[in-house]
This record gives C-alpha cells, structure tokens and sequence, in this order.
C-alpha cells in the first residue's frame, strides 16, 4: 500500500505539472516560465525580496541615525541569523504540509510585522528597541523562507528546466540588491518612514496575493510519526548521501571565506586599501549585485550547465582567488573590475550547488534537506569573526 500510494502521488504530480504548462510558446531561454506556477511563484520572490531589501536599508538607516551605534547597527543586522536554526524544523513541517501554504504563511507574517512597523511611524511613536523586536520576530522565520520556495520550485518545475528556473529564481534576489535598495532609499529620503514602509506593506501584500495563485502540490501521506523523528530521519538521510554532504560543506565554505569579505568587510576594504568615501562604497556594492544578476541571468538563459559539480569547484576557486586580488591593487577601477567578476562567480557558484542539490534529493526530504541546508549561513558570522 506505501508503494501504490508513492505511485499515485508521482502519477498526480505529473498530471499536475501538464496541466500547470502554459499554452503560450516562449523562447527556450524563458522555459521555466511556460509553467503557470512558476510564474506565480517568481513574481511573489520578486515582490518578497525587493519588499525586505527596502525594509532592511530604511531599518538599518533609521537604527544608525535614531542611535549613532556601529554596535546596534551590528546586532540589528545579526538578526537576519536569528532564525537559522528554526530553518530544519520549517523543513520536517515542509515535508509534511503543502509548501505552498507555509509560503504563503510567512509571507503574511513578513506583512503583518511591517504593517506594525507602518503604524508606530504613522503616529510618530517608533523607537529603536521596537524596530529590534518586530526585526527579531521576522528574523526567526526568513531563513525558512528560502528553504521552502526552493523546495517548492523543485516541485512544480520539471528537472530539465531547473536550472532556468533557478537562475531566474536568483536574480529576483539580486535585482532586489540593486533597485529594491535605490527605491528604499529614495523614498526614505524624500517622503520619511511612513511613506517608504507603507510601499513595502504594498509589496509583501502583493506578494502573498502572487503566491495565492501557486498551484498546490498534494503531499504524501505521512505516517504518524512525530516531527522530532522526521527530524532524525531527515539528518540520517543526508549522513548516507556522500554528495550532499559535500554540497553542504561547500556551501559552508562559502559562507566561512567567500561571502565575510563581500558582505562584512567591504566597507573596510572601500576606505582603507581604495580610500573611497561612502559614494565609493555604495558604487562597489552595486557593481558586485549587477555581476550576481548578470550570472544569475546567464546560468539561467545561455548557460548549458551539463556538469554543475565542476561548475561550481571552478567558480567558487576564481571566487576566492579574486577576493586575494582585492588586496594586492589600490586603484578604484580595478577593485571595480574585480567586484564585479566576484559577483559573477557568485552566482556561477551557487546557482549549480542549489540546482544539485534539489535534483539528487528524493522530494519527501526535500523540505528538511533545503533546511539543514540554510545552517551553513552560519559559517558567514564565524568568517566575519575570523576576519
């Protein structure tokens, strides 16, 4: 009976997939977005990243300027990290439930919080120490939300248009780094919070009216078993699975040395070794996001990815290698020329590891591998104290 129910399951899972195709030809290099679901999904990352994109620079903004403390501005972006390690239990309960309704969940959650936030500055009562508490509460379930929709594009998204699928997936986040951010500060310095919060409520609400329109996947019947096991099963499962052990340790690397000095130490770097002011900063991240967007785009259009592991070994070597560089010049255009390649070799490193990932995994652990999955993140705080 297990067997014949896993067998109907794939069987509607399939029916469902045919029926999600669009009628509408596309080009080849949009193919994930001839799938209904997919263009649902894509929009609401869309509309999610650019939402938190603004809400973390008119926060980061507002906490530096209410306070004048690097150390508050610190602690106020740690809590980003917050919720890391919620992220495998978000995963038992992905596997468990449809995906689609925990995305839709969170998302109302990121709203509510904001509207919170839009309220206190509608009638001029903000403080700092309620910004660090709405943040903290957001911070505790974000990191899930990465893990889920990447199970969720796994479901709905056929292994042969993956890769576009994530590649496009990716650049919704780094598209976000570069206009999100301009929008958020342009309307935080010309209308003030209430205006520049009121836009991101607009945002996540249209987000979860997106993501409403996702076609739900229909789960497996689970035993009754408890999550704490399904836990267990999940981490038993990744210990016998020698590639994607390797994956999560790959990613941890990435996030220990590649991602502490584009992230973290960059402003540093900026003043002391290229003698920029903040103008010069902001030009350096911005040249980094468009090198992320424009690998992200061409992983997912005029790439032919035929093997990801050496893919992604290559790119994470030239990388780091690029990183070292930063060091050794002291001209502006040149650290310009090398962010910009780092941002590239970003994408064409991670958007394979992602890929991998999600096809050698079998669909009923994909929600608790995405999660264990999102504890590498810790390896960036661990970098930036090294560092």
């Amino acid at each position: 009976m297990p067997a014949l129910r896993r067998r109907l399951s794939v069987a509607a899972r399939s029916a469902e997939h045919r029926l999600n195709y669009s009628t509408v030809r596309l080009p080849k290099f949009l193919s994930a977005f001839r799938i209904q679901s997919y263009r649902f999904q894509w929009g609401s990352d869309l509309l999610n990243s650019w939402a938190f994109e603004m809400e973390t620079l008119i926060l980061g903004w507002f906490v530096l300027v209410t306070t004048d403390s690097p150390f508050l501005l610190a602690a106020f972006a740690a809590l980003t990290f917050s919720g890391t390690l919620l992220s495998p239990f978000f995963g038992v309960l992905a596997d468990r439930v449809d995906r689609r309704a925990i995305l839709i969940i969170l998302r109302l959650i990121y709203g509510a919080l904001a509207s919170a936030i839009l309220l206190l500055a509608l009638v001029g009562t903000v403080q700092p120490w309620q910004v660090f508490v709405i943040s903290g509460i957001a911070g505790l379930v974000r990191p899930s939300d990465f893990a889920v929709k990447f199970a969720l594009i796994a479901d709905t998204v056929p292994t042969r248009d993956l890769h576009n699928a994530m590649g496009f997936s990716r650049a919704t986040m780094d598209s976000a780094r570069i206009f999100g951010a301009l929008l958020g500060a342009g309307l935080f310095s010309t209308l003030g919070i209430g205006a520049a919060y009121g836009a991101v409520v607009g945002l996540y609400l249209a987000s979860v009216l997106l993501a409403w329109r996702i076609t739900p996947i229909p789960r497996q019947p689970t035993e009754n078993s408890r999550p704490w096991t399904d836990l267990k099963l999940g981490f038993s499962y990744i210990r016998r699975n020698e590639t994607i052990v390797a994956i999560m340790a790959l990613a941890f690397l990435a996030n220990f040395t590649g991602f502490p000095m584009i992230r973290g130490l960059l402003p540093a770097l900026a003043r002391d070794v290229y003698a920029m002011d903040e103008t010069g900063l902001a030009q350096l991240i911005a040249l980094l996001a468009m090198g992320a967007l424009l690998g992200s785009l061409a992983t997912a259009t005029v790439l032919r990815v035929t093997k990801p592991v050496r893919m992604m070994v290559i790119w994470l070597v030239i990388w780091h290698l690029f990183i070292l560089l930063l060091g050794l010049f002291s001209i502006p255009m040149v650290a310009g020329v090398v962010i910009t390649v780092i941002g590239l070799a970003q994408s064409f490193a991670m958007i394979p590891m992602s890929v991998l990932l999600l096809k050698i995994t079998d669909e009923v652990y994909r929600g608790r591998v995405s999660g264990v999955r999102m504890l590498a993140v810790y390896g960036m705080p661990m970098g930036l104290l090294t560092g």
